[in-house]
Formats: structure tokens, C-alpha cells, sequence
């Protein structure tokens, strides 16, 4: 494996309160009833990603980390246990997590980085099913590929040159993610935007969109779908 990126601690913490101040304005801006409508996460309506996210971040600021922990299972008792709560004080719960868990996520040196990215990915779930414009993109998205390096190479994905561009978001060089392959592969490379470039890592829907991807497969990208490493 070669070296790791650089990572910035303070990375995590500045996504997340980015994010914070953009999103949760909106969310308390917007009737109950769009709550129920249903996202990218199967079987989850926007309220239950929210309680997800809000129960993600609650775990980490107070050191619940137990074995088992972000599995299938153990998000499904989260959101099953914030079910009644009321919407304002969910909403509450997801705001505190989202201030104060950056300087936790900072200490983790970088367990718990993917925590970070992925509340950033399920704010833009949210907004796709809200029929919103620019679902994973916004002020936070130079912070989220930033994370996604790491992320990458932590759960040692299969190595891409990725050439994103965009105004503000572009990396102006194609830049390395995950690590490269065993038996001496060549890279795969990626061309096209951030938000699809997070959508192929996160394994959202990419209609609509235009990207180039050689070397490598849609299915070998998919992040979320391999657990956290929290043991090391």
C-alpha cells in the first residue's frame, strides 16, 4: 500500500458545520408532512435518515461505539427508538451532533472520518428526495472530496486517478483515491463532477448524469457499503 494522504483533522468538523448552517434551516423550514417522503436509502423516509444521522453523531460525541455498531441492525434500533419523538426535538438532537462531534471525529485520527462523509451524503438524500437542485453539492462539497481521499484509502477501495472538475470544486490535477491493486492492475480514472463522483462512492442514483469511468467498475466504488473500521 503506498502512503496515506495527509489528512487534516479539522476536516470532518468544518464539513459537518458547514453542512449545519445550510441544512438545518431548511429542515425547519419545511412542513412535517415532507418528512415521510421516501429516499435513496431503501426503506427509509427522510425522517428516518434523519434520525439515523442524528443518532450517528449522538454515538460519537458520547463514546458509544460498542461492537456492532452503524451495522444494519443497529441503525434500525436508532431510528425505531427516536420514532416518536417530535420532529423539533430530532431536529434539536441533529443540530448538537452536528456542532459538537467535529472536535471528536478530529481525536478518532481518522475512524471516524467516514461518519463525517457520510452525514454530508445523507443531507444530499434528503434534498434529492425533496426534489431539490444540487443534492450533493453546496459550500460543503470541496471539504466532502477532501474527505473522500482518506475515507478511500482507509477502507482501501480500489485505486482511481479521479479528474474532477467544476469552478470551486475542481482538483486541477488528477488526483489518487484508494489503494492501488495487489497484483500491479492499472488504476481505474474518473472524469466528471464532484456530486457524481461522490454518487458513484456513495451509491447513489446516477440518472441524469454524464461522467467517464474506465478501469474499473460502478460496483467496485461503492463506500458505504463496506463497515467502519473502529478497532484500530
Amino acid at each position: 500500500m503506498t502512503s496515506a494522504p495527509v489528512r487534516d483533522p479539522e476536516l470532518p468538523g468544518l464539513l459537518l458545520r458547514t453542512e449545519r448552517d445550510a441544512f438545518l434551516p431548511l429542515l425547519r423550514a419545511t412542513p412535517e408532512s415532507a418528512f415521510a417522503l421516501r429516499t435513496a436509502c431503501p426503506g427509509w423516509t427522510v425522517r428516518d435518515v434523519l434520525a439515523h444521522c442524528a443518532a450517528a453523531l449522538t454515538r460519537v460525541v458520547e463514546g458509544r461505539l460498542e461492537e456492532g455498531v452503524f451495522s444494519p441492525e443497529s441503525n434500525e434500533r436508532d431510528i425505531e427508538e427516536r420514532a416518536g419523538l417530535p420532529l423539533p426535538a430530532l431536529l434539536d438532537e441533529l443540530e448538537r451532533g452536528m456542532t459538537e462531534a467535529g472536535p471528536v471525529i478530529a481525536a478518532a485520527g481518522g475512524k471516524l472520518d467516514g461518519v463525517a462523509l457520510g452525514e454530508w451524503v445523507h443531507a444530499g438524500d434528503v434534498r434529492e428526495a425533496w426534489g431539490l437542485d444540487g443534492a450533493y453539492a453546496g459550500r460543503g462539497l470541496p471539504y466532502a472530496l477532501g474527505l473522500l481521499e482518506g475515507v478511500a484509502y482507509r477502507k482501501e477501495m480500489p485505486r482511481i486517478f479521479a479528474d474532477v472538475e467544476g469552478e470551486g470544486e475542481g482538483w486541477g490535477v488528477p488526483r489518487p483515491l484508494g489503494v492501488p491493486a495487489p497484483d500491479g492492475r492499472p488504476a481505474g480514472r474518473y472524469h466528471g463532477d464532484g456530486p457524481t463522483l461522490i454518487r458513484l462512492y456513495a451509491n447513489r442514483p446516477l440518472v441524469g448524469t454524464r461522467y467517464e469511468l474506465d478501469g474499473v467498475r460502478e460496483g467496485d466504488l461503492r463506500l458505504f457499503d463496506r463497515p467502519p473500521k473502529l478497532e484500530d
